[in-house]
Parts: structure tokens; C-alpha cells; sequence
């Protein structure tokens, strides 16, 4: 089942995000261990193009408790880096 993690920073998260990136990237390799495929991953932006924002993440797992439990894992998620983030079922149809 597809599940989408959409996650908006802290207004003040741009330090936080650059600490905990190597952590949060080396998480990301271990999706597997958790059940996970990564069908996409980035961050999302500010109208620049380039300014993180937050995150937004497909991924393909057996349910909503999976993507929930690797969604609370990631290095990001527990240090605050955050605000703000969903976890909902997405039905692809396009693409």
C-alpha cells in the first residue's frame, strides 16, 4: 500500500536540518529494515527553488502503522527538525 509522509520544518529548522542530514540520508538507506520501499523522496522547497522547507516522501509498505513507525525513526523526526507532518494512504493513478 502506498502511504505519502508529507512534513513542513520548523520556522527555524534550517540548522537543525544541516546537522542531522547525514544521519537522516543514512536512515533513508535503511527503509528496508522497516518494511519500506521509497517509491520518492526529496525535500520540498521554498519559491527559490533551492531553501528546504520540508520533506514529502512516497513510500510502499503493508500498512499505516509501518509507514507511521519509520516516519517516527527518521533522525529528522526526532530531533525536531518537523513542525508539522501527515502520514496518508495515497492511491496512485498517474505517473
Amino acid at each position: 500500500m502506498l502511504f505519502v509522509i508529507h512534513a513542513l520544518d520548523q520556522a527555524d529548522a534550517a540548522a537543525k536540518r544541516a546537522t542531522h542530514y547525514p544521519a537522516h540520508k543514512a536512515f533513508l538507506a535503511t527503509a528496508p529494515d522497516y518494511g519500506v520501499k521509497i517509491v520518492m523522496s526529496g525535500p520540498l522547497v521554498a519559491d527559490d527553488g533551492q531553501t528546504p522547507v520540508g520533506s514529502h516522501f512516497v513510500v510502499e509498505v503493508a500498512d499505516r502503522k509501518s509507514a507511521e513507525t519509520f516516519h517516527h525513526a527518521d533522525p529528522f523526526f526526532k530531533a525536531g527538525v518537523w513542525n508539522d507532518s501527515t502520514v496518508t494512504a495515497f492511491l496512485k493513478r498517474i505517473g
